[in-house]
C-alpha cells in the first residue's frame, strides 16, 4: 500500500507542474478488466491452472507417502535397531527434502509454473501494450497508467522525461550516466 500511495504521490507530482504549464491530455487503463475480457487470457490462464493442479496432485501424493512413512516409522520404532531406525528417519528426511525440491522447481520463485506464465503471457502484455501505445498515439495522450497495478505508467512521451535533470540535480555526472543517449534532457 505505501509503495502504491507513493507511486501515485509522485506520479501526481511530476503530472501537476507540468498541467500548469500545458494541457497535457492523461489517461488509464484497467489491465485486469481487459485481461478478463481476452479470449486468449482466459486459455492460457486455464493452461497455467492445469499445470498448477497436476503439480498440486503430485506433492499431495507425496505429503502422503511421507505420512505414510512416518506413520509406519512411529508404529514399529521400538522394533527396529538402532540402524534401521537411523535408515528410516533419513528416507522420511529425504522424502521431505525431494518434496520441497518439487515445490520450489515447480512453484519456486524461478519455478516452472513462472516460467510458462512468462512464456505464455508474454505475448498477450506485447499485444496489450502496443494497444495502449498506439491508441494513446492516435488519440494524442501524454501519460497512460494502468490502475489496476501500483499506477505504473505504460505509455508515455519522451519529451516529458526528466530523469537526466533529476539525477544532475542529485550531482550526477550527466557524461557518466549509463542509458542516458536514451533519456530525454
Amino acid at each position: 500500500m505505501r509503495v502504491r500511495l507513493f507511486s501515485f504521490v509522485l506520479a501526481s507530482a511530476l503530472l501537476i507542474p507540468g498541467l500548469a504549464l500545458a494541457q497535457q491530455k492523461v489517461g488509464y487503463i484497467d489491465s485486469d478488466f481487459i485481461l478478463k475480457n481476452l479470449p486468449d487470457y482466459a486459455t492460457v490462464q486455464q493452461n497455467l491452472d492445469r499445470m498448477a493442479q497436476e503439480w498440486q496432485r503430485e506433492m499431495e501424493t507425496m505429503e502422503g507417502n511421507i505420512e505414510s512413512a512416518f506413520r509406519e516409522y512411529q508404529a514399529r520404532e521400538l522394533l527396529y535397531t538402532k540402524e534401521e531406525r537411523d535408515r528410516k528417519r533419513e528416507d522420511i528426511m529425504r522424502l521431505e527434502d525431494e518434496l520441497e525440491q518439487f515445490r520450489l522447481r515447480h512453484f519456486g520463485p524461478e519455478g516452472e509454473l513462472f516460467k510458462q506464465q512468462s512464456t505464455l503471457m508474454g505475448p498477450i502484455q506485447e499485444r496489450i501494450l502496443a494497444a495502449v501505445q498506439e491508441v494513446a498515439v492516435q488519440e494524442n495522450y501524454d501519460y497512460v497508467f494502468d490502475k489496476a497495478g501500483d499506477y505504473l505508467f505504460v505509455y508515455f512521451r519522451d519529451q516529458y522525461d526528466v530523469s537526466i535533470l533529476v539525477l544532475e540535480e542529485l550531482g550526477i555526472d550527466p557524461e557518466r550516466i549509463q542509458g542516458a543517449s536514451t533519456a530525454a534532457n
